[in-house]
């Protein structure tokens, strides 16, 4: 009588696979299966999919799609993680996020102050878990927040409730909707997971560089504020939090009590910031960056990393990453949009900011990025107000430079390194709300630790990217919301604010994230001791 056998099927990650972009996707399996025979370890794979694929261009005449690849195959010996490191190869078995399960007795309703990534992650993880939390977000919803940035963009009123930085999804809702992360952490599948779920494309499982753009990312929102509703939780807009006490806070006159507070209030929140202070928490000051937009022809960016193969076998739009160090002061690339516009991302009377935002497609005709350069503590006296008097300094200064109409200035890159203004740019139109910008003299706003640092780093780039650094190109400003300037301290373990019971700062405008992914992960961890604390 035959016995059954039960085979030992095991997931691996097989990496540093590498084709020529003319070669199809069967060409990367053939190599996952001939690296796994090679290994002796392993039979040949039940199944394979592409876990990540990115393009090597440093060599414009051979370029390269670096792939990696999972794969579900029979263990016929016994694994050793160290031989499988000589092949590239890693074990890869599924992960689970935990949801640990308390005995204290929550006495009220969670509250949560924000719906960006980490407070809708936040959300979602206790409404699927039974807390049913309140969440108070100051800005409005997806559809009455798109009518809002749209006519302010066009020329409108600031709204300085609703605008780019405050609304439903935080800041992310109008940007690239980027998905990359440099934490490494088993939650960030189940990040991407979700976001799928509610109608992200699956192609961010697997892309190396993967994006949502902002014309699909509303739509991941309002499903995820559906999704919350349908599990009995409550979602408030236009409803900002005040006057924050140990067990209770205030929107307007109305007394809100809660049995635990998450504040995820994004990065631009400077009331918040000014009322934890005066209310006894404890707040630092920390370094972020600021700096302008850079905007080049999508289609000379392309040809200018990829060559004559620029267009052809389903390369995407190039992106780059660059940055340059001189002693302890860093100039570097960020928030890079392929085929996006610079908008206006006020959120103060009196002030002008710029971001960076592209749909999903990247069809539009520039690229651009904000060139940020790091601003240390002792740039701007220490202290978290401090740190938020230099942003605003600086926002205003842009607004008097570009008229007092929250137009943005503008200055070409070679009026910038030749210490001239006035020059109008041509060839390539910047994309602020239409081309409202006014040509002016950014070392005449941004202080000259930063200009100094501007000019360096274009001296850079133009030498790593042709055409970078051209005269023509423009550069439009200020970008000064790349961080939070601050951070609520929170204790390692608990996440509890120190001399507060049940309140948990946490995502970016807490200091603890940078991004969509690390934000919406730090909610999730947040939540998760919050689950470990309380009965369901």
């Amino acid at each position: 009588m035959r016995k059954n056998t039960i085979k030992n099927i095991r997931r691996v990650l097989v990496e540093n696979i590498r084709i020529p972009v003319s070669h199809p996707d069967e060409a990367v399996f053939q190599k996952a299966r001939a690296v796994l025979r090679k290994t002796g370890v392993f039979g040949d794979p039940c199944r394979m999919a592409i876990h990540k694929k990115s393009i090597d261009a440093r060599k414009k005449d051979a370029i390269t799609f670096v792939c990696s690849v999972y794969a579900e195959a029979e263990a016929v010996k016994t694994i050793s993680e160290e031989h499988l490191k000589a092949f590239s190869i890693k074990l890869s078995d599924r992960e689970s996020i935990s949801l640990p399960v308390g005995d204290e007795i929550m006495h009220g309703r969670p509250v949560i102050i924000g719906f960006g990534p980490a407070g809708m992650f936040s959300a979602l993880l206790l409404a699927e878990c039974g807390f049913k939390p309140l969440v108070l977000e100051r800005g409005a919803s997806v559809d009455e927040r798109v009518l809002v940035v749209d006519r302010f963009s066009k020329g409108g009123a600031l709204d300085t409730e609703t605008n780019i930085q405050f609304g439903a999804g935080g800041a992310g809702t109008f940007s690239d909707g980027k998905l990359t992360t440099r934490i490494s952490d088993s939650r960030c599948g189940y990040v991407m997971e979700q976001l799928v779920s509610f109608g992200a494309p699956e192609d961010i499982l697997w892309r190396a560089k993967p994006h949502i753009g902002t014309d699909i990312l509303r739509e991941v929102v309002r499903r995820a504020d559906a999704r919350i509703r349908a599990l009995g939780g409550e979602i408030r807009y236009h409803a900002r939090a005040e006057r924050i006490a140990s067990d209770h806070l205030y929107v307007g006159a109305e007394r809100i009590p809660f049995g635990a507070l998450i504040i995820a209030s994004g990065h631009s929140s400077r009331d918040l910031y000014e009322e934890l202070i005066s209310s006894g928490f404890t707040v630092n000051a920390k370094p972020f960056s600021v700096g302008i937009r850079i905007e080049h022809l999508q289609d000379e960016l392309d040809y200018a990393m990829y060559g004559e193969n620029a267009g052809k076998y389903g390369l995407v739009h190039a992106d780059y990453a660059l940055s340059y160090r001189r002693g302890d002061r860093g100039v570097y690339s960020f928030c890079m949009c392929p085929g996006g516009e610079v908008v206006a991302a006020a959120s103060e009377i009196g002030g002008v900011v710029t971001n960076g935002m592209s749909r999903y497609a990247r069809d539009g005709k520039n690229a651009n990025a904000a060139l940020a350069v790091s601003v240390h503590p002792s740039d701007y006296g220490q202290s978290p107000l401090d740190a938020i008097s230099f942003q605003r300094n600086l926002e205003q200064r842009a607004y008097f430079a570009g008229g007092k109409t929250y137009a943005a200035p503008c200055q070409t890159v070679g009026d910038f390194l030749k210490g001239n203004r006035g020059t109008l740019p041509t060839k390539i139109s910047p994309s602020y709300r239409g081309g409202d910008v006014v040509m002016s003299d950014f070392r005449q706003i941004l202080p000259p630790f930063v200009t100094s640092m501007l000019e360096a780093g274009l001296y850079n780039f133009g030498r790593k990217i042709r055409g970078f650094s051209d005269d023509c190109v423009p550069m439009t400003g200020v970008e000064t919301r790349t961080s939070a300037p601050v951070r609520i301290l929170r204790h390692d373990a608990s996440y509890l604010a120190p001399g507060f019971d049940r309140i948990y700062p946490c995502g970016e405008g807490a200091g603890y994230a940078g991004g969509i992914v690390s934000a919406a992960v730090d909610g999730i961890r947040v939540a998760e001791a919050i689950l470990a604390r309380y009965k369901r």
